[in-house]
């Protein structure tokens, strides 16, 4: 069994379906592994050659990554919506891992980034705050939505002023009514305290890291959440070979389309002169680092330096909207040249360059 192995698994809470192919796409082996990290590296290390290991992206992905890259040569944990081949014809655990093998040997499957495991704590934090503001605004919706459906106005935030709470219950008309805003009311209460507690930890967790101190200080409308946020997401600047790609990943790249784009003349092929039609923005990205830099660019036209480079956007008759995305790319692309390089940020570069993204 020496020489290079591809070895695809099926992972499920209780059982592993292992499949080892050899460079020819061959099957040489087939087992079954309880779901634990003993029996795992028991079994690969009965594997001997070069291996090379692929699982689909889930609930054990990163656990399943952290256990087995010390024991093999590579680890690609790929993405399960672009395994465009395991959908078609019969489906079953062994017939997944036959084909997850061949798309391992052909170099077909595409790649879910999974970092350093020292990064895996301020992950679980950075979650847990996101969790936390999601479950906060969805309670004040429920709460809002309460006295609106008796048509009681509550515009603004004083609806939630924890010391006008028994005089805002008392506008509704049905006890029951009443009693369920009461819930409403503690749990908020609660969400806000434990929002508090999450924002601290991730933050502290992320002081720790050399990144946080040179973004947090240097890049305008980052401040210690976003630049906790973006770390923790993010993990290593050096995934991303230049700004583009790091765009894409935040879903800020402009997708184009274009088709029989050369021509015969004289006996030799040219390029056709026509615009390059544009599509909106790619859609497959990380929608909370999205958001980050899009409310990063609405604080930072706040102060002088952005200020004027969107308003000099909008001077050219350039949309708000794409004023304001054109901001958030160049947040993006000076978090990265700050976190790879050591950048300083200098305002004057605000007017060098990145003119071919205004009027994207």
């Amino acid at each position: 069994m020496n020489g290079h192995k591809y070895v695809a698994l099926d992972v499920d809470s209780a059982n592993i379906v292992a499949g080892v192919h050899d460079c020819k796409g061959e099957q040489v082996m087939q087992a079954h592994i309880r779901t634990n990290s003993s029996d795992i590296r028991q079994f690969f290390k009965a594997v001997n050659g070069t291996v090379h290991v692929t699982f689909e992206e889930g609930t054990q992905a990163a656990w399943l990554y952290d256990v087995i890259r010390p024991l093999v040569a590579e680890v690609v944990v790929c993405n399960p919506r672009y395994n465009k081949l395991l959908q078609a014809g019969s489906k079953a655990d062994k017939i997944d891992v036959a084909k997850l093998a061949k798309l391992l040997l052909l170099g077909e499957l595409q790649p879910v980034y999974h970092g350093d495991q020292t990064m895996e704590g301020l992950k679980h934090l950075a979650r847990a705050y996101q969790n936390l503001v999601a479950d906060k605004t969805r309670v004040t919706n429920r709460l809002k939505a309460i006295f609106r459906g008796r048509a009681v106005g509550c515009r603004g935030s004083v609806v939630f002023n924890e010391e006008q709470q028994e005089e805002w219950l008392g506008k509704l008309d049905i006890e029951g009514l009443q009693t369920r805003g009461g819930y409403l009311y503690e749990e908020l209460k609660c969400l806000v305290k434990l929002k508090e507690k999450a924002r601290k930890a991730m933050c502290l967790e992320a002081s720790r890291h050399p990144a946080f101190k040179l973004i947090s200080s240097r890049v305008p409308g980052l401040g210690p959440i976003r630049t906790a946020q973006i770390i923790a997401i993010v993990g290593s600047p050096h995934r991303f070979r230049t700004k583009r790609q790091f765009w894409s990943y935040c879903g800020l790249a402009v997708v184009t389309r274009s088709s029989a784009d050369y021509e015969w003349v004289e006996g030799r092929t040219r390029r056709r002169k026509k615009a390059v039609q544009t599509r909106g923005l790619n859609k497959n990205f990380n929608r909370p680092l999205k958001a980050i830099f899009k409310g990063a660019a609405v604080s930072a036209i706040q102060k002088d330096e952005f200020k004027q480079y969107h308003q000099r956007m909008i001077d050219k008759k350039i949309r708000p909207e794409m004023a304001l995305l054109t901001t958030a790319r160049k947040i993006a692309a000076i978090t990265l040249a700050v976190w790879k390089k050591g950048e300083t940020f200098d305002p004057k570069r605000l007017n060098q360059a990145g003119q071919s993204t205004d009027n994207q």
